[in-house]
């Protein structure tokens, strides 16, 4: 794993002893690419169920598991990876 492409959210996430299965997707992730995905690199992103893809886009959001993570982290395309956190309501 290339932890320096992880945010420390990710990192601690990835850490926790709940997470015991590497293959369950449990991860909601942004991906940042370094540029617009190339054919093959899109053809790997499509493997880990992600739509969409379109040549000016650079940012992805996936469900992943711990080894996909891990996968991720290691190509020399992506750039950083980033926990996906809740959203919270704003009002009364």
């Amino acid at each position: 794993m290339n932890y320096q492409k992880l945010d420390p959210e990710l990192t601690t996430a990835l850490t926790e002893p709940a997470i015991s299965d590497a293959e369950s997707p449990a991860f909601a992730v942004f991906i940042h690419t370094a540029h617009a995905p190339a054919p093959d690199e899109v053809s790997y992103l499509e493997a880990l169920g992600i739509s969409g893809i379109t040549a000016d886009r650079q940012i992805f959001t996936a469900i992943l598991s711990a080894h996909a993570v891990d996968d991720l982290s290691k190509q020399p395309w992506v750039q950083f990876l980033q926990l996906s956190g809740e959203l919270q309501l704003l009002g009364n």
